[in-house]
């Protein structure tokens, strides 16, 4: 629509004349997306974008849609046509515009402000397993026909549904999944890091533009089925993503940009393609043919006339055989050459880069940094998430502690949504359990209360996404189902029940039940579009423990200790470090639990406590190791 409506002299011309055209980053205000989405969805039956959207000067909706071509064509209603017969309309029989506008206003407040509560209880994970199975697509994996998104909060509840019943198919549909998109073309075999969906059942032709919510997601449940299964190629894509990241997508202060664009010189997937002339001219001949053989790229094609490199169908032991070579050496010819490949690719016309920072977003990507940096040990995954988070939280607060939303060229705006503060909360635990730093613990905590403040609802439980400062639109919805990204209510449910065990602090204990007993009844009707929410009620109705670790982090056996707890995939359990001093005595006035947890005769000592009732203390890795995989 910006080409062929928004850029054209004779749109503009009928738009300024009859209209006040206003143009809104979904990103910066997605309160005014949110509400004007759920009228669009009233008045069609469907959603999308671009959202189209006319007013009323009070705001009220009088006309949604989503793509409008310039003229009329194949039954579409153009976009010249609209305008002309909305503004002849509103000069001709404006009261009844008025009232149209006032019904459907009311109507979507009704629905946004609707009680949605319910029993929280564990069947609800049952039926959305069931139902994931039935969703289920065993020949490529995902869930439902194309286009298929990643969704990776679906695969991170299965993982621990599989934990929590031993049900096998959970995890097969997860390890398909995860196979089968790192497989094919939706991710970057040259330059690492995930489009933002495939097009296609088979994650074959991506939609290209790379966005920093869904990498960090991807690394997020890579690494979660890493510390479950003990695969190396799980890590491995992590450990790409994050090299994506690192190098493409961080601001020199610290904070992460928001996306990549798909298109370059005009041409949607332009800098992703190859042909096999290229390949040759970089490579040379033999490696050329090998990668070709190995990425999938040939004379035909696979997406208008080029090929996007893809390993679908590919087995590197049978690859490797054939052409009289170890895997190993495979694979060492192949890394070299996508080297080659990536170097000369970088000198095409890069797509545009969204470079705003995202509090949300950030949140997210930190959570996954801190994660990675607990599963594989990488100094430079945690120093990563903290410069993130010093960044948001010394360029994204007022000075009145209000969190804001977006910063770009030096300019901090918007005040923060529910998702801002939900994600980072999030990622300000998974940072403090890598790092340690009581700093972020009590971030997390102050962020948790203001959050509270500011969006709780006190009649049916649950948290608004705008806060009571913000703008006031015709309605302040709570969401609830998970889209690209997660829930910041499922979010923020999961933040409270783990603070609320650090913490010890009884009122948040309530609260944090009530979060989910606030949604347990839209949640009822279709459990696979709440994976979040499933994720938090496992963690409310599962042994949840605490391993404290006591003693000093020079100490070689408590970093043993440390890695120990970290490794594996414990997802209900929470990891503190008491260092013997006022580091300790300052975490113990947080986390009431750590009192009396001090090394024994000197030596670290590890506190493994599940459902308030602590295990003798044990003073090596060894048998820190042996206690947590028993419980396992």
């Amino acid at each position: 629509m910006e080409h062929e409506s928004f850029e054209d002299g004779e749109v503009a011309g009928l738009l300024n004349r009859e209209y006040v055209a206003v143009k809104v980053d979904r990103e910066e205000r997605p309160d005014i997306d949110q509400v004007y989405m759920a009228v669009c969805q009233a008045m069609t039956g469907q959603g999308g974008w671009p959202l189209t959207v006319i007013l009323t000067p009070d705001r009220n909706p009088i006309f949604a849609g989503t793509y409008f071509p310039k003229h009329s064509r194949y039954g579409r209603p153009g976009l010249m046509d609209v305008l002309s017969r909305l503004a002849d309309k509103w000069r001709n029989d404006r009261k009844e515009v008025l009232e149209f506008a006032e019904r459907i206003t009311q109507e979507v407040r009704d629905s946004m402000e609707a009680d949605r509560r319910g029993e929280a209880v564990p069947e609800l994970l049952d039926q959305a397993y069931r139902l994931y199975e039935r969703l289920f697509d065993s020949e490529y994996g995902g869930f439902g026909g194309a286009p298929k998104f990643p969704s990776s909060h679906n695969l991170s509840f299965l993982l621990r549904y599989y934990r929590r019943t031993g049900e096998d198919k959970a995890l097969r549909m997860v390890e398909r999944t995860l196979d089968g998109m790192r497989r094919g073309g939706m991710y970057d075999h040259i330059g690492f890091g995930f489009a933002r969906y495939s097009v296609d059942e088979q994650w074959l032709v991506p939609h290209f533009e790379k966005m920093l919510y869904d990498n960090a997601l991807l690394a997020w449940t890579y690494l979660e089925a890493y510390q479950l299964t003990g695969k190396r190629e799980y890590a491995e894509t992590a450990e790409q993503i994050f090299e994506y990241v690192l190098r493409d997508m961080t601001d020199p202060e610290g904070g992460f940009y928001s996306a990549e664009d798909a298109d370059s010189e005009g041409r949607e997937g332009k800098f992703y393609v190859w042909r096999p002339d290229e390949i040759a001219n970089v490579l040379g001949a033999e490696d050329g043919d090998l990668i070709c053989e190995w990425f999938g790229i040939t004379e035909e094609g696979n997406f208008e006339g080029d090929s996007i490199p893809n390993l679908i169908g590919q087995d590197a032991e049978a690859f490797a055989s054939e052409r009289g070579m170890t895997v190993e050496e495979l694979q060492r010819r192949i890394e070299h050459s996508r080297a080659r490949l990536y170097e000369h690719r970088e000198k095409r016309v890069h797509p545009g880069k969204d470079d705003k920072i995202l509090t949300a977003w950030n949140g997210l990507m930190i959570m996954a940094l801190a994660t990675g940096y607990k599963a594989l040990g990488r100094e430079r995954y945690l120093e990563a998430a903290r410069r993130s988070a010093d960044f948001i939280l010394r360029k994204l607060r007022r000075e009145d502690g209000r969190l804001l939303a977006r910063y770009r060229d030096g300019e901090a705006a918007y005040e923060a949504y529910l998702d801002d503060y939900a994600f980072l909360v999030w990622g300000l635990i998974e940072l403090y359990e890598a790092g340690f730093n009581i700093g972020h613990l009590q971030a997390a905590i102050e962020l948790n209360e203001r959050m509270i403040e500011l969006f709780r609802d006190e009649h049916q439980g649950g948290l608004f996404f705008t806060g009571a400062d913000g703008e006031k639109l015709f309605a302040r919805g709570k969401e609830i189902y998970d889209g690209a990204m997660p829930s910041g209510n499922s979010v923020a449910a999961l933040n409270l029940q783990r603070l609320a065990k650090l913490t010890g602090d009884a009122q948040l204990a309530e609260l944090a039940e009530r979060q989910l007993e606030a949604f347990a009844g839209a949640v009822r009707r279709y459990p696979p579009g709440y994976a979040m929410y499933l994720i938090a009620l496992d963690y409310a109705t599962s042994a949840g423990g605490e391993i404290v670790i006591a003693g000093s982090r020079d100490e070689e056996e408590t970093r043993r200790m440390i890695e120990a707890a970290h490794r594996g995939f414990r997802p209900h359990t929470e990891v503190l470090l008491a260092v013997p001093g006022p580091e300790a005595e300052a975490l113990e006035r947080l986390v009431p639990a750590v009192a009396g947890k001090m090394p024994v005769r000197g030596n670290p000592a590890a506190y493994v406590c599940v459902d308030f009732a602590c295990q003798a203390p044990v003073t090596d890795a060894a048998s820190l190791k042996a206690l947590l995989d028993a419980d396992r």
